[in-house]
């Protein structure tokens, strides 16, 4: 990342309305979007995400404040810079959005034909682009053809045709299966790495935003209620719709253990460390692990683990103090 801002959204607020009714679909958004990062906006179903993202490509106009792209307001745009810009922002669909009657290098191919570039060095263009995504062999096979991840792939490469500066994903995994999840997220993060293109991500899915997202901002009922790193944000969560979205909170359990116990809470500091064996290595205690409930984040660990407290006092001293040196939080549970 290079730390330079490529989208800025100030104040945005946008309305729909009609006779009868009136709707705030987006309330006053503030966020930017840094050269090179993946930057997830997430938020449950109605939450304004997609208008956001029409607004961002001006697919919606906004009722009020400001899009920069590049320090430039896109609002403000005629025409043809608005084309010009657009050109560099690729957008990829949850439902593909794919020519059926078009071969798969027609496909890809199109975004040049509508630029001008001439058939010789479009073509040498989309043999390339096949070749990022993985399907170099299915160039003149048909839509119908291919499985949905594959689908998706030639959306990928399409919305690369034109070179753009950001890929403006739209759902883009929710149609699939969690192993062609994976593999187009795979596909995503080696493009960011690989070719530096920013990428802006809308999700339902938090599991999507723990595992390729730099920055995340929650979105809910058109707010913008928690924003900043995926790891800062997943740690110090306090908006209901964050506690929603991240399902389990380090700090609570809807599990009693219903017997007197220690409550081990892993917030990242303890990343890949085997703790529990290690405690018993090191203090001659063995603990009995009654739950856990565990989430990796970025190579990193964070949850929670209920053990049953240990019945002699100096005992669970001991325990307590080496987990304490390990950076862990401890809290006793259901104290005698």
């Amino acid at each position: 990342m290079s730390g330079q801002v490529l989208i800025e959204v100030n104040s945005l607020k946008k309305v729909f309305s009609d006779a009868e009714n009136r709707v705030i679909a987006l309330n006053d958004i503030n966020l930017k979007v840094l050269e090179g990062e993946i930057y997830g906006i997430v938020g449950m179903s109605g939450a304004g995400k997609s208008t956001l993202i029409r607004c961002i490509n001006r697919l919606d106009t906004p009722n009020e404040g400001q899009i920069l792209y590049r320090g430039k307001d896109i609002l403000l745009m005629d025409r043809n810079e608005l084309l010009r810009t657009r050109r560099k922002m690729g957008m990829i669909f949850q439902q593909f959005n794919l020519f059926m009657q078009r071969t798969i290098a027609e496909n890809v191919r199109y975004p040049l034909e509508i630029a001008g570039v001439p058939r010789k060095k479009a073509d040498q263009h989309v043999l390339e682009l096949l070749e990022i995504v993985g399907l170099t062999d299915k160039a003149n096979a048909y839509p119908v053809q291919l499985s949905g991840g594959q689908r998706q792939r030639v959306g990928i490469a399409r919305a690369l045709a034109s070179e753009p500066d950001v890929l403006l994903c739209d759902e883009a995994t929710s149609a699939l299966d969690p192993m062609t999840t994976q593999s187009i997220l795979d596909l995503l993060q080696d493009i960011n790495r690989r070719l530096g293109i920013t990428i802006l991500l809308i999700t339902h899915e938090m599991a999507v935003i723990r595992q390729i997202c730099h920055r995340v901002a929650i979105l809910d009922g058109g707010n913008v209620v928690e924003e900043g790193s995926v790891d800062e944000v997943f740690r110090n969560t306090k908006s209901e719709a964050g506690k929603r979205l991240f399902g389990v909170l380090p700090e609570q359990s809807s599990e009693d253990p219903g017997v007197p116990s220690l409550r081990i809470i892993f917030d990242g500091a303890s990343a890949e460390k085997p703790v529990i064996s290690k405690l018993s290595q090191e203090t001659g205690v063995f603990v009995n692990i009654l739950s856990a409930n565990m989430n990796h984040l970025q190579g990193k660990m964070y949850g929670q683990m209920i053990i049953q407290k240990p019945d002699l006092e100096d005992e669970n001293k001991a325990v307590i103090d080496y987990l304490l040196a390990q950076g862990l939080t401890v809290k006793e549970v259901n104290k005698l």
